[in-house]
């Protein structure tokens, strides 16, 4: 019921345009038509201003010959009873006159329309002064008077429309407006909103479809989307629907991501920080009981444990308000260039004594090319996740073993690579290796030097970047982590 409504109101609007169109277009088109009419009249007339002069002399000795001026104007206005024929001298006054029942209530007339169609010939349209109404102005045919000695004796000035004129003018343009507006416009405006009425209709029935799917989706068929037809009229708002509602459901999706992701979270969180809080708590209890029957290198054992419990346990922590900002895209990389080798190169030799502890090699690639090659990025978010590769492959490297930390030029970007030569991962297990606390096929424990958040944090800090990693490996070979960067040219 409301979309009919919707559709009887479009409708009657369209109904009331139209009919204001067409009483516009009826006025304008009567305006015109008189106008029109009065130009015709004028040009088929032009000369008879010039034939009464022709035929009579209104002047003889600068004086006015009245009878026989009144007879070749009786005789003209005889001929024409439309026109009223008037004598006037070289200033405009007038000096003798034809008009019915002698209503003239002006003494003279305005020239500067009289010369101006004597100038053109009649050629152009020109309205001027009718002396029986001063307030309106009406087509005429002028011609000057010009004396024996070429002196300009006076004017004839013939109004083409009398009075009586206009009025049986007037009554036959208000039949022709009676007929235009009860024929014509009726049939035209008819027509216009039969056809209007069908466009309305077709264009409604596809927004009826619209309104039926918004509907259904908000009662929670989220699956529900608008077809887009080739050529149709609503494409442009049904690709608008779809692309919101795609956004919608994707938005939705990724609370329910976030909030498994928060349960699952808060479950690991709660076991880990379990752990290194029981070490303390048990070791210091010890401490406290055994205080007079402890030696000192026991102490000093039951001490170290804790430090190391505080450690494992701060690291967590701040892992976890690492991971959990970039998660909710608190962070904003602050990309600059920078010489991605002399970072590599850094961090080579920050980490030399920890890997020769392990007796592990760790060496980057040295090749003068590589050298300038410059990229653009945060430079401390990048140096985070050669931190965190760094430790996972000195994590899994054996004794004796190599990590080497190499770049190459693809295209328009540097690709990083950090590979090392350990047992390798299970191939069924490499979709999983980026998911927090995942390490191997076990949950990672913080008994191991390690949060299993480091891989998470790395593809968190990348995906910021506009980039992905990817890592190859094989069973007793090793693994390669590699990522790219934006080159800076």
């Amino acid at each position: 019921m409301k979309n009919l409504t919707f559709f009887w109101k479009i409708s009657l609007t369209v109904a009331g345009l139209l009919l204001v169109v067409g009483f516009v277009f009826v006025a304008v088109t009567a305006e015109y038509a008189e106008q029109y009419y009065q130009e015709r009249n004028q040009r088929l007339n032009a000369s008879i201003a010039e034939h009464i002069i022709s035929e009579v002399k209104p002047f003889i000795n600068g004086e006015v010959t009245e009878e026989a001026t009144h007879d070749i104007m009786h005789h003209m206005m005889a001929i024409n009873p439309s026109v009223e024929v008037y004598l006037t001298d070289p200033n405009g006054k007038i000096l003798s006159y034809v008009a019915p029942y002698k209503k003239v209530k002006m003494d003279s007339i305005n020239l500067d329309p009289v010369k101006e169609f004597i100038a053109t010939r009649g050629n152009q349209y020109v309205v001027g002064d009718d002396p029986r109404n001063p307030n309106k102005q009406k087509v005429f045919s002028a011609a000057p008077i010009i004396g024996v000695d070429e002196k300009l004796e006076g004017y004839v000035y013939v109004v083409l429309a009398s009075e009586e004129y206009e009025s049986v003018s007037d009554y036959v343009l208000d039949s022709y407006i009676a007929t235009l507006g009860g024929r014509t416009l009726l049939i035209s405006l008819f027509g216009a909103l039969v056809l209007g009425i069908f466009v309305i209709w077709l264009i409604t029935k596809s927004l009826n479809k619209l309104i039926d799917t918004v509907n259904r989706f908000r009662n929670g068929e989220m699956s529900a989307r608008m077809e887009v037809i080739k050529d149709g009229g609503l494409n442009d708002l049904s690709i608008a629907f779809n692309e919101m509602a795609d956004t919608i459901v994707g938005n939705i999706e990724d609370l329910k991501s976030m909030e498994n992701l928060r349960r699952e979270l808060v479950g690991n969180v709660s076991h880990d920080l379990r752990t290194p809080l029981a070490v303390i708590h048990g070791y210091i209890e010890t401490l406290i009981i055994k205080k007079d029957h402890l030696t000192t290198e026991e102490r000093e054992k039951y001490l170290t444990i804790i430090l190391e419990s505080t450690e494992k346990l701060k690291k967590l922590v701040n892992e976890l308000f690492e991971l959990s900002k970039l998660e909710a895209k608190q962070v904003v990389p602050n990309k600059e260039p920078f010489y991605i080798q002399d970072l590599i190169n850094d961090l080579v030799h920050k980490y030399q004594v920890l890997a020769q502890e392990k007796d592990i090699i760790i060496q980057a690639s040295t090749e003068a090319s590589h050298s300038n090659m410059m990229v653009v990025a945060d430079v401390s978010l990048i140096e985070r996740v050669l931190q965190n590769l760094i430790d996972n492959a000195l994590k899994f490297t054996p004794r004796h073993g190599l990590v080497t930390l190499q770049i190459d030029h693809t295209d328009q970007n540097v690709e990083i690579k950090v590979s090392d030569n350990g047992p390798g991962i299970p191939k069924e297990q490499i979709p999983f290796i980026f998911d927090r606390y995942h390490i191997g096929d076990k949950r990672i424990s913080l008994d191991k030097n390690n949060t299993g958040l480091g891989l998470a944090i790395v593809k968190k800090i990348l995906e910021i970047h506009d980039a992905t990693i990817e890592l190859t490996s094989r069973i007793n070979q090793g693994t390669t982590f590699k990522f790219q960067l934006p080159q800076y040219v």
